[in-house]
């Protein structure tokens, strides 16, 4: 597993497994199995509705807490300060852990204005040693500016939908700048028409691998954090199974050639959901 190491010192593993749209039941076993798979970063939310799932797999795993790094995030409903303390106290619960590795604003919500709070509630929680880390999901780099305008601690990640059709590469230049990792949610465009990419094919049949592996090992060698998410055995192995090829330079500036800035998901500015 390669890790990265966070401008606070904290290091984190480069590949992570991601939970969202996975059920509380359905957790257990995905979790465990990818745990058994060799993953050690899980990445929940409060919204996801599966915070008690991850804990119950991560208690049943026999591995050691300082073994693993859990994110989880605060929901939008929650945001202001005594907000979001109250509902991280409601997420470790749920976790059954003492602390989090990395805790996260889930949406900035502009229209609402209150984030800069919000994070000032996670700068508390970071000072008092519960979440290790702290960051944020979705923010544009307005969004990030105001933070490091107004904030005493720099997030050490902006967590955001990235993969070949948006590349994100102005955030990732403005993040460097600042010594913030990006991390890539749904890396594999949610199983979009990129992994049936013509490009992304002939590359994954020169290194004898899939296309998502060819994908996330495009997003590791961009120095880019990444937590696909998968409930099937098979592929949960197969997307862990990226440390044994290495893309070249052409392989990834043909990758790189594929950005169309076309998202799945919300614009972070017009994500204003309550």
């Amino acid at each position: 597993m390669q890790e990265v190491t966070l401008h606070n010192g904290l290091t984190m593993p480069q590949l992570g497994f991601g939970v969202w749209q996975v059920e509380d039941d359905e957790a257990v076993p995905a979790v465990k199995k990818a745990l058994e798979t060799g993953y050690r970063s899980i990445d929940t939310a409060a919204i996801y509705g599966n915070e008690r799932g991850v804990g119950k797999a991560i208690q049943e795993s026999g591995l050691q807490r300082e073994e693993l790094f859990i994110t989880t995030k605060v929901w939008n409903t929650d945001q202001g300060y005594e907000n979001t303390l109250k509902a991280f106290d409601e997420s470790l619960e749920k976790l059954g852990l003492e602390y989090v590795d990395l805790y996260l604003i889930h949406w900035p919500t502009p229209e609402f204005d209150d984030y800069v709070e919000t994070y000032k509630a996670l700068e508390k929680l970071y000072h008092d040693g519960r979440a290790k880390a702290i960051g944020v999901c979705n923010f544009d780099i307005d969004h990030l500016q105001r933070l490091l305008d107004e904030c005493e601690v720099t997030p050490v990640l902006n967590q955001v939908e990235c993969h070949p059709y948006l590349a994100q590469k102005e955030m990732k230049d403005f993040c460097k700048q600042h010594g913030i990792y990006v991390e890539a949610w749904s890396p594999l465009m949610q199983g979009g028409e990129v992994l049936g990419n013509n490009t992304v094919k002939t590359i994954a049949e020169k290194h004898d691998k899939t296309p998502a592996q060819v994908i996330i090992r495009w997003h590791l060698q961009n120095d880019t954090i990444v937590i696909p998410k998968s409930v099937t055995p098979s592929r949960i192995e197969e997307n862990f199974n990226v440390f044994d090829f290495e893309l070249d330079t052409l392989d990834m500036e043909q990758i790189d050639a594929l950005d169309r800035n076309e998202r799945k998901g919300p614009k972070p500015s017009e994500m204003n959901v309550r």
